[in-house]
């Protein structure tokens, strides 16, 4: 007997499974309770992300930055992997943790919150893997929040990402610099930075 086809209507089926969207508020609950305990883990557009796994290049720049930044702005000024607030129509599903930030005030002086994006001079991130994240969806978030100057430290190409006149949430002004190069930051405009300096070996 011949098989008789019944045909029913199309349903394209979904690329992706659908994901969770996080709050600051879901995660604070979360870390409260010890659930994230074996993770450092930053909350990005709601989206968890993970921050451990760093490579030994990272690290050697990482420090390379963090050493110059505190010679050129004072260790009291200078913060690794905290957490900061952005503009306020993202804070409720974003927390980042950039590598490292320059504040304007002294870090004791910022007791029980985050710091706010005024009170930033500087926010650094050191890519390698995370490198085509940090350009756009964390470039993004922070033009956003108005923070006045962002650098992205490109370790694969040891070159350094600067973004400056935040406007419109985007940053206007992107310029690169390769290793060969120097560029002072805003808050310091006398202080050169060789970017070679942040790549070593």
């Amino acid at each position: 007997m011949p098989v008789v086809v019944t045909e029913r209507p199309y349903r394209p089926v979904p690329l992706e499974p659908k994901r969770k969207r996080w709050t600051r508020r879901e995660c604070a609950a979360f870390e409260a309770a010890g659930l994230f305990d074996q993770e450092r883990l930053e909350l990005v557009e709601g989206e968890l992300i993970n921050k451990m796994g760093k490579n030994r290049s990272h690290t050697n720049s990482l420090t390379r930055l963090q050493a110059w930044l505190i010679r050129v702005f004072g260790e009291d000024y200078v913060n690794p992997e905290t957490p900061i607030d952005v503009a306020p129509e993202d804070n409720p599903t974003s927390e980042p943790e950039p590598d490292l930030i320059v504040l304007t005030k002294l870090t004791w002086e910022i007791r029980t919150r985050n710091p706010q994006p005024s009170e930033l001079r500087l926010v650094v991130e050191i890519s390698d893997s995370s490198l085509g994240f940090d350009l756009t969806v964390k470039a993004v978030l922070y033009a956003r929040a108005g923070i006045v100057e962002y650098w992205v430290a490109d370790v694969a190409a040891r070159r350094l990402v600067v973004h400056r006149d935040p406007q419109g949430g985007m940053y206007q002004s992107i310029t690169v610099y390769s290793e060969t190069e120097s560029v002072c930051p805003l808050a310091a405009p006398g202080r050169e930075f060789r970017v070679g300096d942040a790549f070593p070996g």
